[in-house]
């Protein structure tokens, strides 16, 4: 064997002396706890207090077969209102304003040339009846106002017209119904009619909110409400990446999500994660004490098992941990490769050194 097999040879038993030993290191500083499951029972450190006994009936997880309904929904932002005007008829004096809908209906017209439908005030105050009527000034009046400027104009053209002038919907109404975001501050823009702060409210308490807020401006108005989008109540699916970083998948919460629902939504487990999960329930703004539910998932996918399906409730959130195996391979890779790098490097030095010493004028590429 020559001396430089010999060299190259050593460097190689030197660099496996050396990641076995860092292997070795790095087993003994993580014990157990490396492919150990995570130590928890099923409530925090309250529970670890004896502050919430596990087994009071009272905090019994609802589960797939025995599921249960959620309180009335409380608004907050960013969820989508979606609101329906039933009854906007503005104050008295009522004033028309452009873009109100009036309806006109007249008799002893032109021949083929009715007046009977819709009619909405144009920008300006402009009420066109059609090519053969013109447009007549109707902004800033009363019905009664409007109903007589319409007569005296057609009675330019007609002999004797007969004129029922009504309003239809006003401006306003555009303005309330449809799609409302609340926004950060809490409130919901309607236009000219202003915000009303609705967070923390049901949708029948922000009904009340919205309809006393718009008496200031119209007569015994009435609004239906509904959520459009549910977006403040979540779940969250963790998963612990082994490693190479955690995930964290956001989905909203609509009242029927269990378990498997949620593994679902993330395409089932990955290579890299372990059948070690288990849900993470906040407690009620801070009241009682957070669980901790262990979940038997290759039971419920195997089995059919619905016993730790849980159903899933706003804030919770289902943490899949990592495989062992697979963290521990990442961890001792880590570990590793600057040593890995530095072995290279200085195999590299060593043999472009030996090149030189045995090739002084030239570069050999068959080395």
């Amino acid at each position: 064997m020559s001396r430089k097999d010999s060299q190259i040879d050593g460097n190689k038993a030197l660099r496996a002396l050396a990641v076995c030993g860092l292997m070795a290191l790095v087993a003994c500083f993580s014990g157990c706890s490396t492919f150990g499951r995570p130590q928890r029972s099923t409530t925090l450190q309250a529970t670890l207090d004896g502050n919430c006994p596990p087994e009071d009936p009272a905090r019994m997880p609802a589960k797939e077969l025995a599921k249960v309904t959620l309180p009335p929904y409380v608004i907050e932002p960013p969820d989508i209102l979606l609101i329906d005007a039933l009854r906007v008829v503005p104050k008295p004096p009522f004033r028309i304003q452009s873009f109100d809908s009036l309806q006109v209906i007249v008799e002893g017209t032109l021949l083929e040339q009715p007046i009977n439908g819709l009619y909405v005030v144009e920008p300006g105050g402009m009420l066109d009846l059609g090519p053969s009527y013109g447009k007549v000034m109707v902004g800033g009046q009363s019905l009664e106002e409007a109903q007589d400027a319409v007569f005296r104009h057609l009675k330019r053209v007609l002999k004797e017209p007969q004129v029922s002038l009504t309003l239809a919907q006003a401006a306003g109404q555009q303005q309330i119904s449809g799609e409302h975001l609340v926004g950060p501050d809490g409130t919901i823009n309607l236009g000219t009619y202003g915000s009303v702060y609705i967070t923390g409210l049901t949708l029948e308490e922000a009904k009340t909110a919205i309809e006393k807020h718009l008496d200031k401006h119209l007569d015994a108005p009435l609004v239906s409400v509904d959520v459009f989008s549910y977006n403040s109540k979540v779940y969250y699916v963790v998963t612990e990446g082994a490693g190479y970083g955690d995930n964290v998948a956001r989905f909203p919460v609509t009242g029927n999500e269990t378990v498997l629902d949620a593994i679902s939504q993330i395409n089932g487990l990955s290579r890299l994660s372990s059948k070690d999960i288990w849900i993470a329930r906040p407690a009620p703004s801070g009241v009682g004490c957070d669980q901790v539910l262990p979940v038997d998932i290759a039971a419920i996918m195997k089995g059919g098992s619905t016993a730790t399906n849980y159903q899933l409730l706003p804030g919770d959130r289902v943490f899949i941990a990592q495989d062992h195996m697979v963290a521990f391979d990442s961890l001792i890779g880590k570990i590793t490769a600057p040593f890995e790098r530095i072995f290279g490097f200085a195999l590299l030095g060593s043999s472009t050194v030996q090149q030189f010493n045995r090739f002084p004028f030239g570069f050999n590429p068959n080395f």
